[in-house]
């Protein structure tokens, strides 16, 4: 019998729709997942028997082929772990299909058979709510982030064994508790710096004009201090700008469990010998988040930035360059850099 579910797959901050196809066949007993699948989705047959046979379901001795559609776009997470399981126990016939119609399930699954928070999930709520889908299914521990999400319903689950009662309609959930929360401690207040006249006026109208600033000076001048201030005294972010935070938080799996809107200007501030990768986002496979995306909307601080001249061109001088958006980066050093592409320049 074949059933069909639905996730998503991350694709740097955007979560793209993925239509999850499990068919339970005749053949020699084996559990195949195609689509172009990661090693952590490949290792979901391992995690996803488990945990039914911990949740008191059989594990059909039959063949087993789990299909993630479009084959062309690279899947990546242990979130495919829930709508595999949910594939297999409607395959198998030991759930009816029509309740997992038009829903977005998203989670990982432990071998005890509960359901492990996992990053994205504000993102593929938001895609839910683009495709015109019913709701998400997600772990409990994410359902803050996913309740910022309106006009879609939202079930959260603790484990395999809740998910089974509601495709039944045996199990109701609670209701999701509304966190508010920031996930960014409250940055340093301007008002604590003792003279340095000429730098406070600089940082001023970086923030009030969105501009670019260069800070030159002996070690120990109170640069980094002054910059770590810098969000202090910037507007307070609006609705659109703390859920596009957010969003990026939660991709980059740094949001935290039962955390709700970023509301505050987190301070960003990478080691001087951080990698381009690090920088401006990449890595192997699927590209993550980097400091610069990080940073926005917000203020990005560089120490030593002689040091990283050498790998900037061209992919941070972009970020540099004024008008791009609110993102203000605050460079500091000991010495003037060559090929500086700053706009404003002060001397604590």
């Amino acid at each position: 019998m074949l059933a069909k579910t639905e996730s998503v797959a991350l694709i740097g901050t955007e979560a793209h729709l993925v239509e999850v196809e499990v068919d339970v066949g005749t053949g020699v007993p084996r559990f195949t997942i195609v689509g172009l699948p990661s090693s952590t989705v490949r290792e979901a047959d391992q995690r996803v028997r488990s945990a039914l046979l911990s949740s008191d379901e059989s594990w059909p001795g039959q063949r087993i082929t789990a299909n993630l559609a479009p084959g062309a776009l690279r899947k990546e997470g242990t979130h495919f772990d829930l709508p595999l399981a949910f594939g297999v126990l409607a395959a198998n016939r030991r759930i009816p299909p029509e309740p997992l119609a038009d829903w977005v399930i998203v989670g990982e699954l432990a071998l005890d058979g509960s359901v492990r928070p996992v990053r994205g999930t504000l993102a593929a709520a938001i895609s839910c709510r683009e495709a015109g889908r019913k709701g998400i299914i997600c772990p409990a521990a994410n359902a803050a982030e996913v309740g910022l999400v309106e006009g879609i319903e939202v079930v959260p689950v603790e484990t395999l064994r809740q998910c089974i009662d509601w495709a039944k309609g045996r199990w109701t959930p609670p209701p999701i508790e509304h966190a508010t929360c920031s996930a960014a401690p409250p940055c340093p207040d301007m008002t604590e710096v003792r003279g340095q006249g000429t730098a406070k006026r600089a940082l001023e109208i970086a923030a009030a004009g969105g501009h670019n600033l260069l800070m030159c000076g002996p070690p120990g001048s109170g640069k980094t201090m002054l910059a770590s201030r810098l969000p202090g005294i910037m507007p307070v972010m609006t609705l659109e700008e703390s859920l596009a935070v957010t969003r990026i938080y939660s991709v980059a799996g740094i949001l935290g469990e039962q955390t709700g809107l970023v509301t505050n200007r987190p301070f960003r501030a990478p080691h001087h010998h951080v990698t381009l990768a690090g920088l401006i986002g990449g890595g192997t496979g699927l590209p993550r988040p980097g400091e610069v995306s990080l940073a926005h909307p917000r203020a990005h601080h560089h120490t030593r930035r002689a040091r990283i001249a050498a790998c900037e061109p061209p992919s941070t001088r972009d970020c540099l360059r004024p008008g791009l958006g609110p993102t203000l980066p605050v460079w500091t050093g000991s010495g003037t850099p060559a090929n500086d592409s700053s706009r404003n320049a002060a001397g604590p």
